[in-house]
């Protein structure tokens, strides 16, 4: 890409303590079948080696914008901030400890394009009706989410969001560890969703990820609390007959699990 050229996509790499894993997150978005990218990576502050490693990618690829914070975020209002640097139509964000496979961006890129008018995509089930792409509207997204489909229970990795839609329904809140499952609810409300394949990127798992802190004790809490402002909030695609509904089934469950405890 010329450095003069707007990109097409901003891949968003937000990073902290990473200096393990953030050189093979780097090289799986530059070696990339899509080529039409910037790679913004925002650093929060790192107390390791993980800003030199990234400042010697950005020395040698013009595509690779380097931003150290003034001080430390945290996960989501980073993640806020790599955006605010997005030059891009598309944004995408891509873990420090994550890898993208070289076709993955080319698949979700290739799926908004046939789809101008979505907001944003997400890795989804295999649809039994149609081919991916698939593109549906936020009724059908609420309620194929709350059948089973669990559309939302995505991580950032398996997205691909419109920058002007991002920015329309005010970015992730700030809201800790639940802060991607919310987004998904709120973005939703308002825009269509694409769906595409899995496996478009790698999600590393180590005992360095916040689901493996104590703060992930309070995560059923906050997945509640999520879903109830869900159904409640007055864009709430799916009306109100079909809310109750879901309200309902969302007080059965915990009486359901505390049966299976006591008759397995």
């Amino acid at each position: 890409m010329n450095t003069a050229e707007v990109p097409l996509v901003s891949v968003l790499m937000t990073s902290y303590n990473k200096e393990k894993y953030i050189a093979e997150a780097i090289g799986s978005v530059l070696a990339s079948s899509y080529e039409n990218l910037e790679l913004i990576i925002v650093d929060d502050r790192s107390q390791d080696r993980t800003v030199e490693i990234a400042a010697g990618f950005s020395a040698k690829d013009p595509r690779v914008r380097l931003f150290v914070n003034e001080q430390n975020l945290g996960d989501y209002p980073n993640r806020n901030k790599a955006a605010s640097y997005a030059r891009g139509k598309y944004i995408k964000f891509l873990d420090a400890d994550d890898l993208i496979y070289s076709y993955g961006l080319e698949v979700m890129v290739r799926s908004m394009l046939q789809y101008p008018e979505a907001g944003f995509g997400l890795s989804a089930n295999v649809d039994a009706h149609q081919p991916f792409p698939v593109c549906i509207d936020p009724l059908t997204a609420y309620r194929e989410n709350f059948s089973g489909q669990a559309h939302f229970n995505r991580a950032p990795g398996s997205s691909i969001i419109r920058l002007d839609a991002f920015n329309k329904v005010g970015g992730f809140s700030g809201a800790r560890m639940i802060g991607d499952y919310e987004f998904w609810f709120k973005i939703a409300r308002y825009f269509k969703m694409v769906k595409f394949p899995f496996d478009l990127y790698w999600n590393r798992i180590h005992d360095e990820q916040e689901s493996k802190s104590a703060y992930a004790k309070n995560y059923p809490a906050l997945r509640s609390a999520v879903l109830r402002e869900a159904l409640d909030h007055p864009d709430c695609p799916m009306p109100e007959e079909e809310r109750k509904k879901q309200k309902i089934k969302m007080k059965l469950v915990p009486i359901y699990w505390a049966i299976k405890k006591i008759i397995p």
